[in-house]
């Protein structure tokens, strides 16, 4: 199954989904902003990606700061609990294809798990 964690209104999120329908490809969209992934979900997800929570997280969100993530005192379980909380701060897009993950920055990167 092909899957993109998808914001509509971030560009490269669009770029994403343009580059998989151009290939004819019809992957199914989760507006993580509205239907955000659950812990267990995320964790895969990371799995997946084979990255730590710090590093799908958007830092300059104000959300990042506010809750203080830079520290260094926040373990795997704090971070993606901060993620599925405030769904803002996950990195988009996130596409999924069976067992493979790719975040799309550049959109071109999710072309490797195609």
């Amino acid at each position: 199954m092909l899957r993109i964690y998808h914001n509509p209104r971030c560009s490269k999120s669009r770029e994403t989904l343009a580059l998989l329908t151009e290939r004819g490809l019809a992957p199914d969209v989760v507006e993580y902003l509205k239907t955000p992934p659950g812990v267990d979900e995320l964790d895969g997800l990371l799995r997946m990606l084979g990255i730590e929570p710090r590093e799908l997280m958007r830092r300059d969100e104000t959300e990042y700061a506010a809750l203080g993530l830079d520290e260094p005192k926040h373990g795997r379980a704090e971070l993606i609990a901060a993620m599925v909380a405030h769904p803002k701060l996950i990195q988009r897009p996130i596409v999924v294809n069976g067992d493979r993950a790719a975040v799309g920055r550049p959109p071109e990167a999710v072309l490797a798990i195609l």
